[in-house]
């Protein structure tokens, strides 16, 4: 548990300032600074803060020595061996001194915790978290995703949320997302030994920094299952099962995750409705109504959930997450260190000066992937359209919109080409495409306003694209207007 968390749940359970003070060994001023702290949120990193050249490589630290943690003791890493793997296989420029140093800061940090201790006995306002998998029909593909449920044994009531992984930021936006339904915080959440939010072993546990920060945010406390004891939460891997049997066969069609979550908790409560408790016999949603009662209210100040790296790109102005996922920017950003914040879905680049230069979908799995950005062709294609033949623009689109723009006139080309690039900037590159299509299906042609009105749409995920898009009405105002009538 962080100092920060500590603090504040010792003064919730009416400790003094003193006794605080006492207890945690840190001074009062310390102590009021957490009790008054409102935001705890990633912020992005500042130039010449004084952050080490060696948290990015964090994570992949902590990797080797939850390995070790499994390992004979003679069979560990070192400070020099890390080292070693992060010059050549990450590529890392620091000096050995300098990443044995961190080494050693990490070492201290994750032997500094204290296990929390599980009470197996249920009390309204209290969850546990698990993560089960289902496939989907995602974007016309079948695919496994995760779906991760938080059941509250008290009424035996379940809500899900869908994600591609189970990292801490899928963790933390998932969690959210509930809490915001819910209108309030669990008093407590009981998370699997095996989550992307933190891991338990012997008598230590280790929460990442984003779980951390956000826990500390809302307030509520945590623990993790001992290994191989699932008994411990023997509630919410029933409901796991239960959600999939329920919601996920047949099997979905998912035009949209993030979409797909904003109804996911009502379809999750209508199995509850009437549902009598397994053993107190009364309805499921009725004992709802004491957990609902018993949470904790939201904060003034949501935390965004986002974690900042600062990576190098290559001479192509690209850069890798993840070990094995590589991502564009622009060829203006070559061999530069940009920020950027990676959440559930998105990777968002930004440049030295914190303006967004480009958004890709968060690529998951252990097989590399190239997101490589069309749109950031596009600029370039307005002022050069001869390049059109053989642009990653023409070879990212569909069969029909492809077809139809390789039919224009030069003029009309970057006409369409301005339209897109103008689109994309504010509601993304594949919403604009879509919309582009679905007007090209609709009407004939590619409308300005149908185009800028349905990818807006899109974006916000209240459309979906399946179904084709009528734009008529735009033709028919328009005709109007040529016809020399004016807008009332």
């Amino acid at each position: 548990m962080s100092k920060a968390q500590s603090i504040r749940e010792m003064r919730r359970e009416g400790e003094t300032i003193a006794a605080i003070s006492q207890k945690l060994g840190v001074s009062r001023d310390t102590a009021y600074k957490y009790l008054g702290k409102d935001d705890f949120s990633p912020r992005p990193p500042a130039p010449a803060s004084g952050a080490s050249i060696m948290d990015q490589y964090r994570r992949i630290i902590e990797g080797y020595l939850e390995e070790d943690s499994r390992n004979w003791r003679k069979q560990r890493h070192t400070g020099r061996k890390i080292y070693e793997r992060l010059r050549d296989e990450h590529g890392c420029e620091a000096s050995e001194s300098t990443v044995r140093h961190y080494v050693t800061k990490v070492r201290r940090e994750r032997g500094g915790q204290k296990s929390q201790f599980l009470t197996l006995v249920w009390h309204p306002g209290e969850a546990q978290v698990d993560f089960g998998e289902a496939d989907f029909y995602v974007m016309g593909g079948r695919r496994r995703l995760y779906f991760m449920a938080v059941s509250f044994p008290y009424s035996n009531v379940g809500l899900a949320q869908l994600f591609p992984g189970q990292n801490a930021e899928c963790v933390c936006q998932g969690l959210k997302n509930v809490f915001e339904y819910l209108g309030g915080v669990p008093l407590r959440l009981v998370f699997d030994n095996a989550t992307g939010v933190g891991r338990k072993a012997s008598d230590t546990f280790r929460a990442t920094d984003t779980f951390g920060a956000f826990a500390a945010r809302y307030g509520f406390s945590f623990s993790f299952c001992s290994p191989s004891s699932g008994h411990e939460k023997g509630n919410v891997e029933r409901k796991v099962c239960f959600i999939r049997n329920s919601l996920f066969v047949p099997v979905p069609v998912v035009t949209s995750v993030e979409s797909y979550n904003r109804h996911l908790p009502d379809r999750c409560m209508a199995l509850s409705k009437g549902r009598a408790h397994w053993l107190k016999g009364e309805p499921e949603d009725r004992l709802f109504v004491e957990d609902r009662f018993a949470l904790s209210g939201l904060p003034a100040k949501p935390f965004d959930v986002v974690r900042y790296v600062e990576p190098k790109t290559d001479r192509q102005g690209r850069f890798r997450l993840d070990g094995v996922h590589t991502y564009s920017t622009a060829p203006s950003l070559a061999s530069a260190r940009i920020v950027v914040g990676v959440t559930a879905h998105k990777v968002k680049a930004h440049d030295a000066a914190g303006a967004l230069v480009c958004e890709h979908a968060r690529a998951y799995g252990d097989a590399p992937r190239d997101s490589e950005e069309p749109a950031s062709q596009l600029a370039l294609l307005c002022t050069r359209p001869n390049a059109w033949a053989n642009s990653q623009v023409r070879a990212s689109l569909p069969e029909a919109l492809r077809a139809h723009m390789d039919s224009l006139s030069r003029s009309e080309l970057r006409a369409e080409l301005r339209v897109m690039r103008n689109q994309a900037a504010s509601s993304g590159y594949g919403a604009t495409v879509d919309a582009m299509s679905a007007s090209l299906a609709g009407t004939g042609r590619v409308d300005e306003a149908g185009v800028a009105l349905a990818a807006a749409r899109a974006a916000s995920g209240t459309v979906t694209y399946e179904d084709r898009v009528d734009l008529g009405a735009y033709d028919a105002a328009f005709s109007s207007i040529e016809g020399g009538e004016t807008w009332r």
